[in-house]
C-alpha cells in the first residue's frame, strides 16, 4: 500500500474515532439525574470516551508498518514493558483506580460541600485522575484523586444538605436573658429556632440557631438574622 494511502486511513480513522467519541458524549450528557448517580455516570462517561479515543487511535496508528513492528515487538516484551510502565505511571494509574472508586464508594459527591485540610467548598467535578472544588472565593482546588480517596475528609452534606444557621448576639449581663432569648426567637420567626447562652464573661453570649435548606442557604440567612435580631432588641432598648 503506498505511503499517501496509509496516511488517508490514519486520518479516517482518527476522524472517525473523534465523531464518534463527540457522538457518545453528547448522547450521554444528556441525562437529569440526582447527585449520587449523576457522580458514578461522569466517570462512567469519561471513562467509555477515554476508551473509544484510545481504541481508535492505536487501531490508526496500526496501519503504518513501522508501529506495527514497534507494536509486535512491545507484545513480545510485554512483561518487561509491563514493569517500566507501572513505575512511570503508577500515580496516574493510582488516580484513575481512586476515581472510579470514589465514583462507586462516594465519600464525595457531585454537590457535597467538603473540607480538606484548610480548604472548604463545593466538589465541581469528579475527574479520571483529578477532584475539582470550588471555594468561597470562587477559586477551584484541584486534587488528586488518590489523596482523596485515602486522607481524611469532611463532608458536611453526607447525610443530608441541610444546614444550621447560627448567630451570635453579646448582650449586657444587667439585661433579663430569657426575655432576650424570646426576642431573639420572634425575630428568627422559626418554630424550630433555638437559643442558648453559650457564655457569661464581661458580657452574656446567647446564640441562636435555625435549620437552613443548604450551605448556601444558611449563609445568607445568617445575615438574615444578624439585621432582625438587631433591629428587634434596638427596638426593646435591649441595646443602648
Amino acid at each position: 500500500m503506498p505511503w499517501w494511502h496509509r496516511l488517508v486511513v490514519l486520518g479516517a480513522v482518527i476522524l472517525v474515532t473523534v465523531v464518534v467519541a463527540r457522538l457518545v458524549d453528547r448522547r450521554m450528557a444528556r441525562r437529569d439525574l440526582p447527585a449520587a448517580v449523576m457522580t458514578r455516570y461522569r466517570v462512567l462517561r469519561r471513562s467509555v470516551i477515554a476508551l473509544i479515543i484510545f481504541v481508535g487511535v492505536l487501531s490508526a496508528l496500526l496501519v503504518i508498518p513501522q508501529v506495527r513492528a514497534v507494536a509486535a515487538a512491545i507484545l513480545a516484551s510485554s512483561a518487561i514493558v509491563g514493569i517500566v510502565v507501572g513505575f512511570a505511571a503508577q500515580r496516574t494509574i493510582g488516580n484513575f483506580i481512586a476515581g472510579l472508586l470514589i465514583a462507586f464508594s462516594q465519600p464525595i459527591r457531585l454537590g457535597d460541600y467538603v473540607e480538606i485540610d484548610d480548604a472548604a467548598g463545593v466538589v465541581e467535578e469528579i475527574g479520571l485522575t483529578y477532584t475539582f472544588i470550588r471555594l468561597g472565593d470562587n477559586d477551584r482546588l484541584v486534587i488528586p484523586n488518590d489523596r482523596i480517596a485515602s486522607d481524611t475528609i469532611l463532608n458536611s452534606s453526607i447525610r443530608g444538605r441541610r444546614k444550621r444557621a447560627h448567630v451570635t448576639v453579646q448582650i449586657p449581663l444587667d439585661r433579663d436573658l430569657a426575655a432576650v432569648s424570646q426576642l431573639l426567637r420572634d425575630a428568627a420567626d422559626d418554630d424550630r429556632a433555638e437559643v442558648a447562652v453559650t457564655a457569661l464573661e464581661d458580657t452574656a453570649r446567647l446564640e441562636l440557631s435555625v435549620w437552613a435548606d443548604d450551605e448556601a442557604s444558611a449563609a445568607r440567612l445568617e445575615s438574615e438574622l444578624r439585621l432582625r435580631a438587631h433591629e428587634r432588641l434596638r427596638e426593646a432598648g435591649v441595646f443602648a
